[in-house]
């Protein structure tokens, strides 16, 4: 059943280029969105919408995809998708594109939405990402693209296994500990995970 079989899906307008301009999120603000199964907006809070520079017509019914900045490896991706597909939840270090070519970075947590057990959707919750996080995940970004350019999605896969070996890390283990030392403190991120249960 398409829960969402009323919602004008949309083709998004063609991505603005990239300004190496950063917009900073307030601490205190979040960003929320829900999608249908196929990524296509179905909800953005006001903080959204401000945050992108797009007007709330411009946002629903596209694809979430419309702020996916060209520094982000496709990996990552690969990885939120296959989480959020199997029912699970995810985090993840996102660099978005705004309308007017400008970014902002978030810390994601993504996850399904349910319906009598089924899943109909996802919900994404986002905050400003720590900066001293950001020092660490850029770096590992930038290597995951070079690999992509090169050898493709398996190559970055590769490289984001061994990188995580080398750390004796799972990949949630990972972003957590990142966020954790960003923050100087660990309790946030478990509570950040319940916001939707």
């Amino acid at each position: 059943m398409d829960y969402y079989a009323n919602l004008n899906r949309r083709q998004a307008p063609p991505r603005p280029n990239p300004v190496n301009e950063e917009i900073m999120l307030n601490k205190k603000d979040y960003i929320v969105s829900r999608t249908d199964l196929k990524g296509y907006i179905t909800y953005a809070n006001d903080y959204f919408i401000e945050i992108s520079a797009y007007e709330k017509d411009e946002l629903i019914g596209v694809n979430h995809n419309i702020i996916r900045h060209p520094d982000m490896p496709k990996l990552i991706f690969k990885v939120l998708w296959d989480r959020i597909r199997a029912g699970d939840k995810v985090f993840a270090f996102v660099k978005n594109l705004r309308k007017d070519g400008k970014f902002y970075w978030v810390l994601a947590e993504v996850e399904p939405a349910k319906n009598n057990g089924e899943i109909v959707g996802y919900y994404s919750f986002r905050v400003r990402a720590p900066r001293h996080a950001l020092k660490e995940i850029t770096q590992v970004y930038a290597k995951l693209l070079e690999a992509e350019k090169e050898g493709g999605m398996k190559a970055s896969k590769e490289l984001l296994d061994n990188f995580l070996a080398k750390k004796k890390l799972t990949y949630d283990e990972y972003v957590q500990k990142l966020f954790k030392k960003g923050f100087g403190f660990g309790g946030f991120l478990r509570g950040f995970g319940n916001i939707f249960s």
